[in-house]
Formats: structure tokens, sequence, C-alpha cells
């Protein structure tokens, strides 16, 4: 197996690349990460979505520690070559740290505030134990 597809993507000046989860069936964004080219390898050699955490500074397998793995399904890469996009089955319904279903759960409204629109599926620190 060639790796001639990872230098087809546009890595930035830290060698990442953005990634979106996009849950398969409802088209749900669930997330925002960053890929190195060995988390886009691992990915697509295991089947299950694998990230770089900046925060880290190490691979992250999605579900780890929460056990909430996302199953990849496809990778795209958008027409810049510069944004990877996994179609994901997110088991245990739960893809955000805050213990929500997705990332995106606040939205701005008519008086410029962010309101949380989305409830919290379960209690981080039931999910995660005291940090």
């Amino acid at each position: 197996m060639t790796e001639d597809w990872l230098d087809v993507v546009k890595w930035d000046s830290h060698g990442l690349v953005p990634v979106i989860a996009q849950e398969r069936g409802t088209g749900t964004i669930l997330m925002m990460a960053w890929m190195n080219p060995e988390a886009l390898r691992l990915t697509r050699e295991t089947g299950h979505a694998v990230y770089w955490s900046r925060s880290r500074g190490r691979l992250w397998h999605k579900g780890e520690e929460s056990g909430h793995q996302q199953v990849v399904h496809a990778l795209r890469l958008d027409c810049d070559g510069d944004v990877i996009l996994l179609e994901v089955e997110q088991r245990g319904g739960i893809a955000c740290h805050t213990g929500r279903h997705n990332c995106f759960f606040r939205e701005l409204d008519a008086a410029g505030h962010w309101v949380e629109i989305a409830p919290v599926l379960k209690d981080p620190e039931a999910i995660y134990g005291k940090r």
C-alpha cells in the first residue's frame, strides 16, 4: 500500500490538518479536531478516528478515556486539499468532552449572546472522573 495519498494533503506549518467529524446518517457536525500524518494513517488503518491533541502533544484515539469511539465510514478531502471530513458512527452518542452529543452546542442569539441549545447527556465527571 503506497502512502502517496498522504502527500496530497496540504499540511499546515505545524504538520497538521483540520478535521471535521460528521455523523453518518444525520449529517450532524459532531466536532472539529486536528490530525498529523500519523493520525490520518492510523485512522485509515484502524477504521477508528485518531486525532493529534495539540494540548497534550500526542496522538489521541477518540474514546480512549470515555469509550465514545468514532467508527470511520468515509474519509474525504476538500477541494483545496487542506481540510479532512470524516463520516463517522459516534458510539455512545456523545462526541463532546462536555457530555453533549456534539461540540457545537452554543448558538448566537439576536441579542449577541451565546446560548446553549443542547443538553448535557452525561456529566463529564462521570465520563472522565475527577481531573
